[in-house]
């Protein structure tokens, strides 16, 4: 299944539901940063969660980055997210493993760590970019994510992310956000109506692995709310907007000096982006350029 963006609403408008498949960019993700298990599993949830919040905002350029700094392990986490379906993120210690957690799950939770905060900012296309702050409440990012949206947006949300991975890499991974809208919020049967239904989900995941399509899952917890799925479907992708020139662009703010002392001390220059990995390379000659140039 390609990695997609699904919309939906039901009860007359009340709930916004939004979907994302992400197995392909997951797995891409993973070879590009040689990441472990809980690795994998803990940037692919945090993936998924930003193509998730960035589904409501407006301008074809907005984007969305997710910080997480916890106590644990794994180290920080970043991702960004576009309205234009791409994403690409890391963490900081990518090699780390732990072992399953009391559930026999990867442990998301203690890697990044219950102690700590989850940063959000929300960059809407034009003006300053909107940051919020909280607390982690669990490190296993969904929880967290709920909390930021009921804490800084004032919106009751259900948010289910999840990656399996195994030793042939990923092969699941996707999430769904169900938000109750303002105008239903004061109905409290309706908000423990879907509280009910996505606790009695097992996961994303497993949903997933019994080719079940997003249309499927959502007629599955709001098919008889009057349901509405949206017939545009969105394809996402892993994709980093870093190049050469960017990469020489960086280069050149290091100043004369600094260049001149690489090109003497190590015949060159070296570099590799944080969100995709990729290695650039600048010679004797290139960097030389970048002096005339200053």
């Amino acid at each position: 299944m390609a990695d997609q963006l699904i919309r939906a609403t039901a009860a007359s408008g009340g709930i916004r539901a939004v979907g994302v498949i992400t197995t392909r960019l997951t797995e891409e993700a993973r070879q590009r940063h040689q990441l472990s298990y809980v690795a994998t599993a803990a940037l692919g949830r945090t993936m998924s969660a930003g193509l998730l919040l960035a589904s409501s905002m407006k301008r074809a350029e907005s984007r969305v980055n997710i910080r997480i700094n916890g106590n644990g392990p794994l180290g920080g986490i970043l991702v960004d997210a576009g309205l234009d379906g791409k994403v690409r993120g890391y963490v900081d210690n990518p090699q780390v493993e732990l072992p399953p957690n009391k559930q026999g799950k990867l442990d998301v939770g203690g890697a990044v760590g219950r102690d700590g905060f989850l940063y959000v900012v929300r960059d809407v296309g034009y003006g300053y970019p909107y940051s919020s702050t909280v607390e982690l409440v669990s490190g296993e990012i969904g929880d967290d994510i709920a909390n930021y949206l009921l804490n800084s947006e004032q919106t009751p949300s259900a948010l289910v992310v999840g990656v399996f991975v195994g030793a042939k890499g990923v092969t699941a991974a996707g999430g769904i956000l169900i938000q109750v809208m303002p105008k239903a919020a004061t109905d409290e049967a309706l908000v423990q109506t879907l509280e009910s239904r996505i606790t009695k989900l097992s996961g994303f995941t497993p949903l997933l692995q019994a080719n079940q399509t997003l249309p499927e899952i959502f007629e599955q917890l709001l098919g008889d709310m009057e349901l509405v799925i949206f017939p545009e479907t969105q394809m996402l992708h892993f994709n980093c907007g870093c190049s050469f020139d960017r990469m020489l662009g960086a280069l050149k703010m290091l100043g004369k000096d600094e260049l001149q002392d690489m090109i003497e001390k190590d015949g060159g220059a070296e570099a590799t982006c944080h969100f995709c990995s990729e290695v650039y390379h600048a010679n004797p000659d290139q960097l030389s350029q970048l002096i005339k140039e200053l």
